[in-house]
């Protein structure tokens, strides 16, 4: 089987499989964006998941055009609430132990 299958391919299937990967890491943050964002209706992320599973590469350079630029915003607003519940989780925690 090597014999049929030189380094070359070897190495270009390595380099697809890395894409590979990375596009899923690409469309799982879109999609965690999209699902997460208050300000979209049901139907508007129903629309852009149906848009970029129908066209995967167009729907997404769409999507990072259209909502990209705040993705970021998004995400520490996010993260922002997280820090804050955990926060003060963590005092009434250190209250019922005094």
């Amino acid at each position: 089987m090597a014999a049929n299958y030189p380094l070359l391919d070897v190495v270009i299937s390595l380099l697809y499989l890395a894409f590979f990967t990375l596009w899923i890491i690409i469309v799982a943050h879109l999609f965690t964006d999209i699902f997460r964002s208050p300000d979209l209706s049901g139907g508007g992320k129903a629309l852009w998941v149906i848009l970029i599973l129908a066209l995967p590469l167009v729907g997404s350079l769409v999507y990072l055009v259209a909502r990209g630029s705040t993705m970021h915003e998004r995400r520490a607003l996010d993260t922002a609430a997280q820090r804050a519940a955990f926060e003060e989780y963590v005092r009434t925690v250190a209250r019922t132990k005094e």
